[in-house]
């Protein structure tokens, strides 16, 4: 990221000791926000063993996080070749006016990566059906984001100027999230009259409101699970409070990080496109400033453990998706940060998490041997996984590469039926966003 924000910078013509400036501040921002989870994951790991041990609960798949899925994709050289057919997308999307999102993420692509791989595993290496899936993910990637960024400029209380969105592929979840949630205004047209800014109700209540407190509440809770001596449970509780502060300092780099480009790309396309906007696509952590993200990741914790012991078809114990960023970004976004619908949408969607990685498991495990990067602390017969992004995209594409290969005319009518579902929802979800854009603009004009 470092080379490709100050390579792409230089390119809009930004200054060089601004764009090495950009860059680096975005290398050590994605460094810091990588080493925050590590030690936040690091250190709710043992207490949710012991809390396996105590309770003789059966999940014999380890959640390890996203960190081993990235090893894997970015060793693999189909990586790279993923990579090159996105940055083709989005240059012929840009170059017909198809969609406005540059997308600077390119790290992220491992998310992708994932899912071209998972196709390949069970699909027998067919890569034109992995082609056409990845290809087509990205493109809804691409116009998530065009249609996101309205919405994120006003969470966010950017200036009317601002390019800045995300394509980050967690945010695929977005299309179910908007469908739960237009359910809940019709089922619970009141719900929001009980609803709180976390942000007022910090500076009401002062520390005890404030996200280390809300980290200490969550390592406590999960160290009594875990039945800890009374020292460890205060060490767990207080990294967890530092954690959750770390997050929002981190989170707030990406700004200043990405706007020497920003600005280097708004001059230049004003001058060769005729004021043509652009926006550019960072990844999620823009969103990391806002206090509801992590008051909602901290509340889903706790619901994702007891759903992960209690729900049918899944054997995976979370550990580093624990905190559910994965899909707490999404929620912010579709609710405007609306703590409680965010917390009973999260809780619906929590399944579809567990199950997508149940399934991978037996892949992600057999790939990393393969590969010979299986981690470290694991015993040679246990499985693991990770609860991470694109659930649905994920047991998606594993459907299709099985009814590939099987060619067995009920799958095949199955998958049939899913992509068409999965399509129809999009674009159900896009027309709907653009009608909340647009009703936002006018609200805008009005005031004006």
């Amino acid at each position: 990221m470092f080379f490709i924000i100050t390579l792409l910078s230089l390119f809009f013509r930004v200054k060089i000791s601004k764009a090495l400036e950009g860059g680096i501040l975005m290398a050590v921002a994605l460094t810091g926000m990588g080493a925050v989870i590590t030690l936040l994951t690091g250190a709710f790991a043992p207490a949710l063993n012991k809390f396996v041990e105590s309770t003789g609960v059966s999940l014999s798949v380890t959640d390890l996080g996203w960190a081993p899925l990235a090893v894997i994709t970015w060793g693999s050289m189909y990586t790279l070749y993923f990579a090159a057919l996105c940055i083709a997308i989005n240059v012929i999307m840009l170059s017909f006016r198809k969609v406005k999102t540059l997308n600077v993420d390119l790290f992220n692509i491992w998310n992708l990566s994932v899912i071209g791989l998972l196709t390949l595993f069970y699909s027998e290496d067919n890569i034109v059906l992995t082609s056409c899936i990845v290809g087509g993910i990205y493109i809804l990637m691409l116009l998530n984001s065009d249609v996101m960024q309205p919405q994120i400029k006003k969470l966010l209380r950017y200036d009317d100027k601002s390019i800045t969105t995300t394509a980050h592929p967690s945010l695929l979840i977005c299309p179910p999230v908007l469908l739960i949630n237009e359910l809940i205004t019709r089922l619970f047209p009141s719900i929001d009259k009980f609803d709180f800014d976390a942000e007022k109700l910090n500076e009401k209540i002062g520390f005890w409101g404030s996200k280390f407190a809300i980290g200490v509440y969550l390592g406590f809770f999960v160290g009594v699970l875990g039945k800890l001596p009374m020292s460890e449970l205060f060490i767990l509780a207080f990294t967890a409070g530092v954690s959750l502060e770390l997050f929002s300092a981190v989170g707030s780099w990406f700004g200043p990080a990405i706007k020497p480009l920003s600005d280097g790309i708004a001059s230049m396309m004003a001058n060769k496109f005729q004021g043509r906007q652009i926006y550019v696509a960072i990844d999620w952590p823009i969103l990391a400033s806002r206090a509801e993200l992590w008051a909602v990741a901290n509340i889903l914790a706790p619901v994702l453990l007891v759903i992960a012991i209690i729900l049918p078809g899944n054997i995976v114990l979370p550990l580093g998706g624990i905190l559910l960023t994965v899909l707490a970004p999404a929620l912010l976004i579709i609710t405007q940060g609306k703590v409680i619908r965010m917390t009973l949408i999260g809780t619906v969607l929590i399944p579809l998490f567990l199950w997508a990685a149940t399934l991978i498991a037996e892949f992600v495990t057999k790939t990393s041997i393969a590969m010979n990067s299986f981690p470290k602390g694991l015993s040679d017969t246990q499985m693991f996984s990770s609860v991470d992004s694109d659930p649905i995209e994920k047991m998606l594409s594993l459907l299709i590469a099985k009814a590939s290969v099987s060619l067995n005319s009920q799958m095949l009518l199955m998958s049939g039926v899913a992509v068409v579902i999965y399509i129809a929802m999009f674009i159900w979800y896009f027309r709907k966003m653009q009608m909340i854009n647009a009703t936002r603009f006018v609200m805008n004009s009005n005031k004006i």
